[in-house]
C-alpha cells in the first residue's frame, strides 16, 4: 500500500490541516450577540440619566420609537423604584422622569409628614403616555402625553392605610388633606413646567397634570 507523508514544510503558511476526527463534528454556532442599548446620542440625554441615578431613582432606558399621529417616545425611560410603587407609569421622557423622582421622593414626603403625620408608601397615577389631543378635544394640538412628556397623579396611599383622592381631597371636608393636596401641587409648580390641577378646570378635577412642554411656566 503507498504511504503518503506530508511534510511540514509542504503546507501553505497560515492553511491548517483538518484531521478526519476534526471534519467529522458538527461546526459550532456563533454566540448570539445581545441587543445594543439604547445609543445615548446626546450630552443633554446623558447628563439626565445621570441625574436621575443621583436622584436615587431606577429606571430602564427604552427603545426610541414614533407612532401614528405625530406620536413618539424619544429619550425615555421606564422608572422602577422612586422610593414607593407608582401605579401606571409607561414611558417618560428623562427629564420628566428625573422631575417626579425628585418631587415623589422629597415634596411628597415632606409634606405628608406635615399635613397627614404619615409617610407615603403608594402614589397612583393615571398614566404617562397616550397619544391623543390636547384635552381629548378634536382638532387640538398633540398633548404632551402624546410625547412621553406627561404624567396624571390621582391619588396617594398613608403608611396607615389611608387613601387620599385628587378627586375627593382637593375640596373635600378633611382640611388636612385639602392642605396636603396643595402643598404637592405648590411643590410641582417649581419642578415641572406645566401644572394643571381641579381649579384650572373639570377635566382636571380628579387629577394633577404635570408636563415637561415647551409652553411653560404655567401653574394653576
Amino acid at each position: 500500500m503507498l504511504l503518503l507523508t506530508v511534510l511540514p514544510g509542504c503546507i501553505p503558511e497560515g492553511r491548517k490541516v483538518q484531521t478526519a476526527r476534526q471534519r467529522s463534528q458538527p461546526a459550532r454556532s456563533k454566540p448570539k450577540s445581545r441587543p445594543a442599548p439604547q445609543e445615548l446620542s446626546t450630552p443633554q440625554l446623558r447628563q439626565c440619566l445621570a441625574d436621575l441615578g443621583n436622584a436615587g431613582a431606577r429606571y430602564t432606558a427604552l427603545p426610541d420609537r414614533t407612532m401614528a399621529g405625530g406620536c413618539s417616545a424619544i429619550g425615555t425611560v421606564k422608572l422602577i423604584d422612586v422610593g414607593m410603587p407608582v401605579t401606571n407609569l409607561g414611558a417618560m421622557k428623562c427629564r420628566l422622569a428625573e422631575r417626579f423622582a425628585a418631587w415623589a421622593g422629597s415634596a411628597v414626603q415632606n409634606a405628608a409628614s406635615v399635613w397627614l403625620e404619615s409617610n407615603v408608601v403608594k402614589i397612583e397615577s393615571f398614566g404617562t403616555y397616550n397619544c391623543r389631543p390636547v384635552n381629548h378635544r378634536e382638532g387640538a394640538r398633540l398633548s404632551e402625553h402624546g410625547h412621553s412628556n406627561a404624567v396624571d397623579i390621582s391619588a396617594f396611599v398613608l403608611a396607615n392605610g389611608r387613601r387620599i383622592t385628587v378627586k375627593d381631597g382637593w375640596n373635600g371636608g378633611d382640611p388636612a388633606a385639602r392642605d396636603f393636596l396643595r402643598a404637592v401641587h405648590k411643590a410641582a409648580c417649581r419642578r415641572f413646567s406645566i401644572v394643571i390641577g381641579p381649579d384650572a378646570n373639570a377635566l382636571h378635577h380628579d387629577h394633577l397634570h404635570f408636563d415637561m412642554g415647551g409652553n411653560g411656566p404655567y401653574c394653576h
